[in-house]
């Protein structure tokens, strides 16, 4: 090694120490502050458990969500990792980097896909071992793959905190130093900046030079980290293109732990370049703020039988006024508890309220209300409680709970599990009960909402993140059962959509790819009008019919029909649609493209939350081919998911991206608001929007509706039913 380097080597290891010396000396002389508890490992800079550039072999904890950026050498890289299994986790990246001048390139961006599987967990004399596919799907640029150890250590040599030692062998970018040999053959292509990327290059994986690497990672105490690694990427994409000089193979680090979440870390890489990383990770598991309800009226007991026998007499449910009497005394129990009686039906021994919720996001909650107001309320008689769920005037699912158990079981060990297993979950009929009293206020029903949007657009070469914000004005307006017209008015007040240059070169029908010219054609937009009817032809199955301005972009007629026994994990589904474009001004016109869409769907819940979904049919474009789904779900209303479609359209016709995917987050606002809410923000993320693969977006689409009214996720939220 020429001295100069050595001479560069040795004065940044004598910073790092000076630093780091400092640093734990500030640490020690902050006794006071509070502890950190996290058991999360670390983020490397492609935002994956590891060390500085390297990956370990650790898993981040079940759920876990990780938001990491990091940066050196002109680099830029944004990452979003999930922990979909306790095994499985999957990352996508968003990249800038800057000074490629190259290729047609300023600054060259590009996104990638990640997956990673924990093969073995770490016991007592095994360390935890990782397999890994990195930018599996993109251009390549990052595509390496990777098998990986690491092995906790606590308190080496009477060291403080605990040490981690990883060891690995690379492929692809891993593998292009310091190469052993090649283990499976095979011969990698050469990066190229200008492929349309996309698909999975399944004949490079594990193929080509592989390379031994390994790094150290000392976690002083609950905040102060130091690391240290031995890379065998060559970066040769970015020095042959002179981004920047790679000097050493090793690199150095030290993190500190803000908080729980928060970890921010400085570097020193390469032999060349100072890097920094923020890592940011929490667990949709755990509320931003603690989740509460007021609570509920206690349970007043009947008399027992044998003391009171005239009170178990059921000749008051021949009374006429019975029925309405005692819906005016329910109705007002229940709203105030945040849930709304449609119908009330009574017989001397056996009651069936139909029921949907005002605020709360959790059913079970619902019914457990439900039952504790008829037990306080209906004469002692009656002893069986249907309690029907109901949604936009579809019943979804009847819950049967005897009156004793309500009584009996509130302050037994368990108590939640003991009510379950005496419950009865069943699909609920159509209609409610012939003599059921109905409830005046429930229709017609008028709401509306005035407030901001914001509709964001991602990942524009020359601005990644573009947007539009404004005033929007929703009214919905429920007439009858099943009945509903909606339509909502936007008024963009600010944006840097219409700012865009990148217009369509779509050589399909532009069904999506207009969205710019969408966004500069008027401020003020109809974003939907419509009338829907959605009803129940039998026990198990539900329809809907639609028709208007049913989205930005198109408007038509849709019409779905849906079989989804309450205690399935199988659902089946078929739509049918014809579709307008519209105009670009959204307001009442349309353009001459049209098409006849739909699709048939299988749904599938694997339990645990994990939700599966298939649909088969036609597309906006005219193309045809098949979406595959995949939805984690937790049981406060979180929902992280992913998809990807493939169509009779090429990867040449479709373009950029060579085929449609993306991510799916929806996250519930009483997460964030620790109070009960029916609220929700959703977002899509796509790497590219494209014209093949686009379906039409529908409103109300039926199985979102019902399936969490059903078994499956009553059951799981059902530990909240005493609430």
């Amino acid at each position: 090694m020429p001295k100069t380097k050595k001479a560069r080597l040795l004065a940044t290891a004598c910073c790092l120490s000076i630093g780091v010396t400092a640093t734990i000396a500030q640490a020690q002389g902050r006794a006071d502050k509070p502890k950190v508890v996290t058991s999360a490992p670390s983020l490397n800079f492609y935002g994956v458990p590891g060390i500085v550039d390297l990956p370990s072999g650790e898993a981040l904890p079940d759920g876990n969500l990780a938001i990491g950026v990091s940066n050196f050498g002109g680099q830029t890289r944004t990452n979003l990792t999930f922990q979909f299994s306790p095994r499985i986790s999957a990352t996508f990246r968003y990249i800038g980097i800057q000074d490629w001048n190259s290729d047609g390139f300023d600054t060259y961006r590009d996104r990638s896909f990640d997956v990673r599987y924990l093969l073995f967990k770490e016991s007592r004399f095994r360390p935890a071992v990782t397999v890994g596919l990195q930018d599996f799907a993109g251009t390549g640029i990052y595509a390496a793959e990777y098998l990986v150890a690491t092995k906790n250590f606590k308190r080496p040599f009477r060291l403080p905190g605990k040490i981690k030692v990883t060891g690995g062998l690379g492929w692809g970018r891993l593998g292009s130093l310091g190469s052993i040999g090649s283990l499976s053959g095979g011969v990698r292509p050469v990066f190229n900046p200008n492929d349309t990327g996309g698909e999975p290059a399944t004949d490079q994986w594990f193929r080509g030079p592989v390379s031994p690497f390994a790094g150290v990672e000392w976690q002083v105490n609950d905040r102060l980290g130091l690391k240290a690694e031995y890379s065998s990427d060559a970066y040769t994409a970015e020095t042959s293109r002179g981004v920047f000089s790679r000097d050493s193979r090793l690199n150095f680090g030290v993190e500190y732990q803000l908080n729980n979440n928060l970890r921010v870390g400085g570097y020193w890489l390469y032999g060349s370049e100072i890097g920094l990383n923020a890592q940011f990770q929490f667990n949709p598991k755990t509320p931003a703020a603690p989740y509460t309800v007021s609570g509920p009226r206690p349970v007043i007991v009947r008399p027992s039988r044998a003391s009171n026998p005239a009170a178990y007499d059921t000749a008051w449910a021949s009374a006429q006024s019975a029925p309405v009497v005692i819906r005016d005394a329910v109705q007002p129990e229940l709203r105030e508890n945040g849930i709304r009686l449609e119908t009330l039906s009574t017989t001397g021994t056996r009651a069936e309220a139909r029921v949907s919720s005002i605020s709360y996001d959790n059913h079970a909650i619902v019914v457990g209300r439900t039952a504790r107001a008829l037990a306080r309320i209906l004469p002692p008689s009656v002893e069986t409680f249907d309690i029907t769920l109901m949604n936009n005037g579809l019943a979804l699912s009847t819950v049967t709970i005897s009156r004793r158990d309500i009584e009996t079981l509130e302050f037994q060990p368990d108590a939640a599990n003991l009510l379950l297993s005496k419950a009865v979950i069943s699909d609920a009929a159509p209609q409610p009960a012939a003599n059921a009293v109905k409830v005046d206020d429930v229709h017609p029903r008028f709401s509306w909402s005035l407030g901001p949007y914001f509709r964001p657009s991602y990942f524009d070469p020359d601005e990644p993140l573009r947007y539009d914000a404004g005033i929007a004005a929703e009214a919905r307006y429920r007439f009858a059962p099943g009945w509903l017209v909606a339509g909502e008015v936007r008024h963009r007040l600010t944006g840097t959509i219409t700012d865009s240059t990148r217009l369509s070169n779509s050589v399909l029908p532009r069904v999506r790819t207009d969205a710019i010219l969408y966004a500069r054609a008027a401020d003020t937009t109809i974003e939907n009008l419509y009338v829907s009817k959605q009803w129940k032809p039998g026990k198990s199955t539900y329809a809907r019919v639609t028709a208007g301005y049913l989205e930005q972009m198109f408007g038509g007629v849709s019409a779905e029909l849906l079989w989804k026994p309450s205690g399935n994990r199988l659902a089946l589904g078929v739509e049918a649609n014809y579709a307008r474009q519209r105009d670009f001004d959204q307001a009442f016109g349309f353009q001459d493209y049209s098409v006849a869409t739909g699709h048939v769907s299988a749904y599938y819940e694997f339990g645990k939350g994990y939700y599966g979904q298939l649909d088969v049919g036609r597309y906006l474009a005219g193309d045809v081919g098949a979406t595959v789904s995949l939805e984690r779900e937790f049981e406060n209303g979180w929902r992280v998911g992913g998809f990807f479609t493939l169509t009779d359209v090429s990867a040449a016709e479709f373009g950029e991206g060579s085929f449609d995917k993306g991510i799916t987050l929806t996250v519930p606002v009483s997460w964030f608001i620790g109070r009960p809410s029916r609220q929700s923000v959703s977002t899509t993320i796509r790497p590219i929007q494209r014209d093949g693969g686009a379906r039409l977006n529908v409103p109300g689409r039926l199985y979102g509706q019902v399936r969490d009214g059903h078994v499956s996720d009553l059951t799981g939220d059902w530990g909240r039913v005493w609430e």
